[in-house]
């Protein structure tokens, strides 16, 4: 039956085909890219030791100034760190983004390549032809493309327009997205590049209850193997401003729940803190004990959850982490949570 399949396959001239039990390519997930925290990496893949898809895009959706640059970036800083010879590919629409930003983010320069780009013509093609000279190269050292930001991507015709002096709104834009998207997830896939993508969000307008939208059309959606809107309250130190607590919804995710949120703490001068987000989690799952202000930890010592997040490794010790790495594919997994009680009841019975 295989070499029957194998003959249709080579005969139908689709690249991406395969046989299901040799695996698809393009479309299984190989492994995760981690993000740098813990918390975030559950609410994605269910893991604290996962993280965003390895062939997959990822989109953080937000409004102006939430963060999204510097989470994006934050990212990138620890896909270098765990992978020595890998590279960022980084498409730049607001040219934004200097050396400097990315030597102080703790980043090698030499190993991320900045691509401005205007239009979302401009970047198709140009994504596109990497990811396929990446392919026949043979070449396959770990690349992380990053889309910042989707929102600010003109069309040509839009360019076009501008430049006769027109003010009509491009209605084509919509589907330029979305056939962009559909062509270049499946070369994304079968390449092994994982693509963030931040993009802004607006308010619905004569919604019965407030909500957000991602710009760009339904097509990112679609495209989109996840999508985490964010929000962000400042974080200070006596009156300095350090840095950000980002706060992360799951709009849409193939292997945790939807509508699922941490905090996430992104500081300006260290980046993402690997180990904010997870006292709520301990807190929800007895792992700690909320008494009063204080949090009573496994040991029966307690302590301020600052005290805690300002020196993580004192508290959250390889118990502690295996016990929340229990608990998080509990919380954010689909269909993890009976599967835990019907052992947790069958090891009582016993």
């Amino acid at each position: 039956m295989s070499e029957f399949l194998k003959d249709i396959i080579k005969k139908s001239g689709n690249e991406y085909a395969g046989i299901a039990s040799d695996g698809i390519e393009g479309s299984d997930v190989t492994g995760f890219v981690d993000t740098g925290s813990h918390a975030f990496n559950a609410l994605v893949s269910g893991s604290l030791y996962g993280g965003i898809p390895d062939n997959k895009i990822i989109a953080l959706a937000g409004e102006s100034a939430t963060g999204k640059t510097y989470f994006a970036l934050g990212m990138c800083k620890k896909f270098l760190d765990d992978n020595p010879e890998a590279v960022v590919l980084y498409f730049d629409t607001e040219q934004a983004i200097t050396s400097d930003m990315i030597s102080d983010r703790g980043m090698d320069p030499s190993r991320v390549a900045v691509f401005p780009v205007a239009t979302v013509e401009n970047f198709r093609h140009q994504a596109i032809q990497i990811v396929d000279n990446y392919n026949k190269s043979g070449e396959m050292k770990p690349v992380l493309m990053v889309l910042d930001s989707l929102g600010m991507l003109s069309t040509e015709k839009e360019m076009s327009d501008t430049a006769e002096g027109k003010t009509t709104r491009d209605m084509t834009r919509a589907q330029v997205i979305k056939a962009t998207f559909r062509v270049l997830t499946l070369k994304l896939g079968k390449a092994g590049i994982p693509l963030i993508m931040t993009n802004h969000t607006y308010q619905i307008i004569g919604s019965y209850f407030p909500m957000k939208e991602m710009g760009g059309g339904s097509g990112l959606k679609y495209a989109a193997s996840t999508i985490v809107y964010l929000s962000r309250k400042k974080e200070k130190d006596g009156t300095d401003i350090i840095g950000n607590i980002i706060k992360c919804k799951l709009y849409k995710g193939r292997f945790t729940k939807e509508n699922k949120e941490v905090e996430v703490q992104l500081n300006y001068d260290t980046g993402l803190n690997p180990h904010y987000g997870l006292v709520p989690i301990a807190i929800k799952y007895d792992i700690f004990k909320k008494v009063s202000t204080r949090i009573e930890l496994p040991d029966g010592k307690t302590a301020f959850e600052k005290q805690i997040n300002s020196n993580p490794k004192k508290y959250f010790t390889d118990e502690v982490m295996w016990m929340l790495e229990e608990v998080a594919a509990k919380e954010f997994k689909y269909g993890v949570s009976e599967t835990i009680e019907t052992i947790e009841e069958t090891d009582n019975e016993q």
